[in-house]
């Protein structure tokens, strides 16, 4: 798990002795602090009303969807609003039907949020079932909302432009790179994205 400063501590330390670019990394910034979200429905809600939208106005939305719909946005109550309810709260056409995509499969227990497979892939093929979730969405869930310690998010830009930073190469590598050298760094692999995350973001608070 990297649910707990403790924890990815103990996988960054690991993974310093696999890999002596995180070694050099940690020396540079330090350990990375735990970034996790509570498990269910409401984060997966969240994750839709945040897709290519600011952090400001994602908070905006979600204040008015649960000041319409209580707090937590229960999904029988989405389900009962019509389209310019959720238009009046901020919700595209678009992403109301992901968000009611997700409210149907909970209601009908065909995705069950408190009892994803064990299995990455396989609670992975679960998550994907909601309309506009797609693997990155779902890998993050796995990964700060589960704290599963080898969820490898290979497809996000930010983890290829670090790793290759990281390990010194001279140009970002493809997510096809990223995925094999990371073979040898599981069951650290969560970790590694979380430290590859944090060398960005620090890298970036002293450029700028």
């Amino acid at each position: 798990m990297v649910s707990s400063p403790e924890q990815i501590r103990e996988s960054i330390d690991a993974l310093a002795t696999i890999e002596p670019g995180f070694a050099a990394a940690l020396g540079r910034v330090g350990y990375p602090p735990p970034r996790g979200r509570e498990p269910g429905y409401e984060t997966l809600l969240r994750t839709i009303v945040g897709q290519q939208v600011s952090v400001a106005a994602a908070a905006s939305v979600w204040n008015k969807l649960e000041s319409e719909l209580g707090v937590g946005c229960a999904p029988e109550i989405l389900l009962s609003r019509d389209y310019d309810a959720l238009r009046a709260c901020g919700m595209s056409r678009q992403k109301q039907s992901y968000a009611r995509s997700l409210a149907e499969l909970v209601l009908s227990g065909t995705l069950d949020l408190n009892a994803l497979p064990e299995d990455d892939e396989e609670a992975i093929a679960r998550l994907i079932l909601v309309k506009g979730i797609g693997r990155w969405s779902a890998e993050i869930y796995l990964l700060f909302a589960e704290g599963r310690p080898d969820i490898w998010p290979a497809g996000d830009l930010a983890v290829q432009i670090e790793i290759g930073r990281i390990l010194g190469w001279p140009e970002r590598p493809s997510e096809k790179m990223v995925r094999e050298v990371a073979e040898r760094w599981r069951p650290h692999r969560g970790a590694a994205a979380i430290m590859a995350w944090h060398h960005y973001n620090t890298r970036m608070d002293v450029l700028g």
